[in-house]
């Protein structure tokens, strides 16, 4: 597959599913507010080559589309990720007669690797600044209230300073001034691990950052592989053959030869810096926190480089399609690590760690459990908020097909979990204290022990002003905000509980919108509650278990604390809506 970026821009240009936008274009809010419209409509990858302030031009919108990330990495990845797998149940013991017969696949593994260059064969090192200025470079601001320019696809690449494993993560990056940025390692990243060790022995940690290159490196560094599996061997995997690389003569980092740009330097040992606020890919800012900062000491490109970026925000966007595409890639290797999960997915419309759910084993009674914990326990799976499990053969990307099945089969006694005081996500910030919340797990197994109520005939329940099924033994309420109710659950369960008793679960929200469609459900709901503060039931204590009665009220309402939900500036929606033509004058 593609070798850099440009050869996969090329292709677009060849599918006509590209288009060059040669108005001049503002980095700051408007050239974000161009690509937010385009992908809402499922159009092409965009190239702007007139950025203001910038020699350099931007492409955007790369995937975007589940055509184009078909277009960026094709079927061999996922068929030889299949293979290898089954290769590990029919060549063990391996047989002469078993590796001739699977000698093609075997090929294909010995072209996984490293390849060395030397610097004349590295197109990333055509060019160097004379003096460190990211200024130069067309570092967008997306959303009025970001903190600052920010770099949205970085490939940040680190050693670990005791044993040399590597890691390749995407972590955004926000522009201080010419030559610092900050670093925003999140808990449970392989960079921010590295930075760690580097930090208890009291050293600075050099780091590389790569923008562009093969598309197969932006997709290694978001996939939630194992610590121990490197990523550039799985950037080679998805290509197809070795990545080049140059081994630096003074004995640091490789360089990858295909990027567009490489900025090489140290994030310093005990130095903080404030950063944020950050309209993230949650639909909501993330808020202004203390990470450590990364001083850049060299800034390479190419000759005529392309500066990639996209831009975050509510679902769907590019990270869904990416996401898409990671899971089928990985999934058969999941029951490698964990034998006892069939299937596993998590979310792309909620962010991915507010929500996942799993097929798994249940040989014996309860075995569900067991295998819940064990993905709770596996890399970055364990900032999963809400984890649902299942026996049943369902298709985990339809939630509806899904719930339903899990509704069918739990006992609320005993099949609901809450663990309070446990770790969560950085970017969730429904958990009351930063990187602090709690985690629900919901089992569903075995055969059907109800049938699911279809259609609502009441009661009128003060406090809700509208009422919608989302799907069969779930409701979705328009409440009260929360600020003027803060306790209707409780209300509600106090005054309508035994009349809704045959709904499994009920969601409150503040717009009935939410129950349109899987999308608009998922990041709602599950964006918009902590388990630990949020769902109510009647309940019981026994034997150190909370034992539940449906329904089940989760609260989804905007809470005091949360952040705010992104929106474009009104002057820059007029702006784009006036300058629309300019931009697509074919149109």
């Amino acid at each position: 597959m593609h070798k850099n970026l440009r050869s996969f821009l090329d292709q677009l240009r060849e599918e006509r599913d590209l288009v060059e936008i040669t108005a001049p274009v503002d980095p700051k809010l408007e050239l974000a507010e161009i690509h937010r419209r385009v992908i809402d409509e499922e159009g092409p990858a965009l190239l702007f080559t007139n950025v203001k302030g910038s020699q350099f031009p931007v492409a955007t919108n790369l995937f975007g589309t589940i055509r184009r990330v078909n277009l960026a990495f094709g079927t061999r990845p996922e068929e030889l990720m299949k293979k290898v797998v089954e290769l590990t149940h029919t060549m063990l013991p391996p047989t002469p007669s078993a590796l001739w017969k699977e000698r093609k696949v075997l090929q294909d593994l010995l072209k996984v690797g490293l390849k060395t260059v030397s610097e004349s064969q590295a197109p990333a090192l055509a060019s160097k600044q004379m003096q460190v200025n990211l200024n130069e470079l067309p570092v967008l601001t997306s959303w009025q209230e970001d903190g600052g320019p920010f770099f949205t696809l970085p490939l940040v690449y680190t050693e670990h300073p005791e044993t040399g494993q590597h890691n390749l993560g995407m972590y955004r990056m926000q522009v201080y001034d010419a030559s610092t940025t900050g670093m925003h390692w999140q808990i449970h990243k392989g960079g921010g691990f590295h930075h760690f060790e580097a930090e208890k022995r009291n050293q600075d940690l050099p780091v590389r950052m790569f923008l562009g290159g093969p598309p197969a490196l932006i997709a290694s560094a978001i996939a939630p592989v194992p610590e121990f599996l490197p990523e550039l061997l799985l950037t080679s995997l998805i290509v197809g053959e070795k990545l080049p690389v140059v081994r630096p003569a003074d004995g640091g980092y490789p360089i990858i030869a295909e990027a567009e740009f490489v900025l090489s330097g140290l994030v310093t040992a005990h130095e903080r810096r404030l950063e944020g606020p950050f309209g993230d890919h949650y639909g909501y800012y993330s808020l202004a926190h203390d990470f450590p900062v990364f001083h850049i000491k060299s800034v390479h490109h190419r000759t005529d480089a392309i500066y990639p970026a996209t831009i975050v925000g509510k679902p769907k966007q590019e990270d869904y399609y990416l996401g898409d595409f990671l899971q089928r890639l990985l999934s058969p290797a999941f029951p490698m690590a964990m034998p006892g999960v069939r299937d596993l997915w998590t979310y792309a419309e909620t962010g991915f760690h507010p929500l996942a759910a799993a097929v798994v084993r249940e040989s014996y009674k309860r075995e569900a459990l067991a295998n819940a914990f064990r993905i709770l326990g596996e890399g970055q799976l364990t900032l999963t908020k809400f984890l649902i499990v299942t026996d049943q053969a369902v298709d985990l990307g339809n939630f509806t097909q899904l719930f339903e099945a899990v509704m069918e089969r739990f006992d609320p006694r005993t099949d609901l979990f809450i663990f309070n005081n446990t770790s969560m996500d950085t970017l969730d910030y429904t958990g009351r204290r930063f990187n602090h919340g709690s985690k629900a797990v919901l089992v569903g197994t075995g055969d059907p022990v109800r049938s699911l109520p279809s259609e609502y005939h009441g009661p009128d329940m003060k406090g809700i002003h509208d009422v919608a099924v989302y799907c069969r033994g779930a409701l979705v309420l328009q409440a009260d905000a929360y600020e003027a109710n803060p306790d209707l659950p409780n209300i509600l369960l106090t005054h309508y509980g035994d009349q809704l008793k045959d709904w499994c679960f009920l969601f409150l929200v503040d717009d009935i919108q939410a129950a349109a469609d899987q999308t608009s459900f998922l990041w709602t709901a599950f964006t918009r509650f902590d388990p630990a503060y949020d769902i109510y039931a009647k309940a019981e204590l026994v034997r150190h278990h909370s034992s539940y009665e449906c329904p089940i009220i989760i609260d989804a309402r905007m809470k005091p604390g949360y952040p705010d939900e992104l929106e474009p500036l009104p002057e820059i929606k007029e702006l784009v809506d006036k300058r629309w033509k300019e931009y697509f004058p074919s149109k």
